[in-house]
């Protein structure tokens, strides 16, 4: 299972009910925080989520709208008694360039920060996280510039445990059990030998969930995207602004509908909303194509599971 949590869904400015780019993933004990638009602290203690725990951030691209919030964000980290060790920041060559720049030029500019903080140049098919539960691996896409990454978050598949086989097997609770589910045999009180085989079902895979950022082309993402169970996705321009769209390096509602589609994605969250559209043209625009489409609000989290559709859940901002 994973979440997410929308901080900032406006395109390039903010707007009075939106901020800019910025998400957070929830995956077991770890934190991602994708993007950090300008106000994203801000953002992040209105959510009630907080600081701790948010040492790794990913970036899809080096455009301001998306990085521009983390001076003040690491300026905060500096000045937190609570602080955390490390801070990780993943994205493309030019994009850390601007980064660097942003964070040791002047937010912290001759300060010695309390954390070493890691700028690590992301190369495609880099796997930024990996563990016995999930992965975490970047891909490239296409936008304005170079260095441009979507980011694949998978659960490792697994195999159930059978607890009426088990219970049949008189396999007892506790340390046995667990060894079994680790897929170690194990010999009972009476001699028996369990193997794994024996009270496991068949290898089920796990949730994946794909987030892309501002994007320019659809084509070189199947592969990518294929059998989601969510797919996070920009929606700056509706189907009869495609001319612009093309351009300026994005695509449309239409087309992000369309991949989802193709790509046999479960459910499509749109985000990077222009103030030109409104969240009805985005959500009907995109629902004639993929019903299982929603547009993200600012403060909506979202719950992803293997094979089920993402369920929305509240999240209750605090004041």
């Amino acid at each position: 299972m994973f979440e997410i949590i929308f901080l900032g869904t406006s395109a390039a400015a903010p707007s009075i009910h939106r901020g800019l780019p910025a998400q957070i993933v929830l995956a077991r004990e770890h934190r991602f925080l994708i993007d950090c638009g300008e106000g994203t602290q801000r953002q992040i203690l209105k959510s009630g989520i907080g600081f701790r725990k948010l040492n790794r951030i990913l970036l899809t691209h080096g455009h301001l709208d998306h990085i521009l919030g983390l001076g003040g964000l690491v300026s905060t980290f500096v000045q937190w008694e609570e602080g955390i060790e490390s801070l990780e920041i993943y994205g493309g060559y030019t994009t850390l360039k601007r980064v660097a720049d942003l964070i040791f030029g002047v937010a912290i500019r001759g300060v010695e920060p309390p954390m070493s903080i890691q700028l690590t140049t992301l190369q495609p098919d880099d796997i930024i996280l990996e563990d016995k539960y999930m992965t975490v691996t970047a891909f490239p896409v296409t936008h304005r510039g170079s260095g441009n990454f979507g980011f694949i978050f998978q659960q490792r598949a697994h195999r159930p445990f059978l607890e009426e086989a088990a219970n049949a097997l008189k396999v007892p609770f506790g340390p046995e059990r667990a060894a079994l589910v680790r897929g170690e045999s194990v010999t009972l009180h009476d001699g028996r030998v369990i193997h794994p085989d024996d009270v496991l079902g068949a290898e089920l895979p796990g949730a994946k969930l794909v987030h892309i950022g501002d994007v320019g082309q659809t084509h070189n993402l199947y592969t990518a995207v294929k059998d989601a169970d969510c797919l996070v996705i920009e929606s700056t321009y509706l189907e009869s602004e495609r001319e612009i769209a093309e351009q300026v390096g994005h695509i449309t509602t239409v087309q992000a509908a369309e991949l989802a589609r193709d790509a046999g994605v479960k459910s499509l969250i749109l985000t990077h909303i222009s103030r030109r559209n409104s969240e009805y043209q985005v959500r009907e625009e995109a629902r004639a194509i993929f019903p299982e489409a929603h547009v993200a609000r600012d403060f909506d989290r979202f719950v992803i599971n293997r094979g089920q559709p993402a369920e929305k859940r509240a999240l209750e901002p605090t004041d």
